[in-house]
């Protein structure tokens, strides 16, 4: 696997399949940190999964935003701009695929 740490948002991600931004689906495991935040994702083609295996995190969407726990996942058109943040004490995790590769 190989991994990427994004300091200054308080995100690392791993990556479960190997050169996986050059398949159909790119599937990941983020480490969201206290306060850790994913950039906005602009409208793009696509679909986007994502379970939470630890803690919890905000999935904004659009103007909308919902609260993802432990064990709950959430399924998105990625035609709408997103972005998820942990804003709680712990650390979060969260499994997250892509299609197509975003990541």
């Amino acid at each position: 696997t190989c991994s990427k740490e994004y300091e200054e948002l308080g995100v690392s991600i791993k990556w479960l399949v190997p050169n996986s931004q050059k398949l159909s689906m790119e599937p990941i495991i983020a480490e969201f940190k206290s306060g850790g935040r994913t950039l906005k994702h602009g409208p793009h083609e696509g679909e986007e999964f994502g379970y939470v295996l630890m803690g919890s995190v905000s999935l904004l969407l659009g103007d909308k935003k919902f609260t993802i726990k432990k064990g709950e996942s959430f399924y998105i058109d990625s035609g709408t701009v997103h972005q998820i943040e942990n804003n709680n004490k712990s650390t979060a995790k969260v499994i997250w695929i892509a299609n197509p590769p975003s990541f």
